[in-house]
């Protein structure tokens, strides 16, 4: 099994919202990317929380049965069509794939 785990920090400001209106959109774009390839074990998006220490603001946490399954959820078009968003509105990214 490859756990998959990604975090995002955002800009303050971009796309003409603030760091929150990102997040949650982010969010709601990635959680569209549940469930969208064969091998995908669990998929979890989550944004920091007042009150709990967080460095990043936008957290993925992902399973996939083996490498060919986070392989194909890379180049799905699902997946793809997130990318650009993301890549406007983050500031830093944080990445980390490792085998279980």
């Amino acid at each position: 099994m490859i756990k998959h785990i990604v975090m995002w920090k955002l800009k303050d400001e971009a796309e003409g919202k603030d760091r929150l209106a990102n997040a949650r959109e982010m969010k709601r774009r990635l959680d569209a990317c549940a469930g969208i390839v064969p091998g995908m074990l669990a998929f979890e998006v989550t944004l920091a929380q007042p009150g709990l220490e967080a460095t990043y603001d936008v957290v993925l946490y992902s399973e996939f049965e083996d490498k060919a399954a986070l392989d194909a959820y890379a180049v799905h078009p699902t997946h793809k069509a997130v990318v650009p968003f993301i890549g406007a509105v983050r500031e830093a990214r944080q990445c980390m794939d490792y085998e279980v």
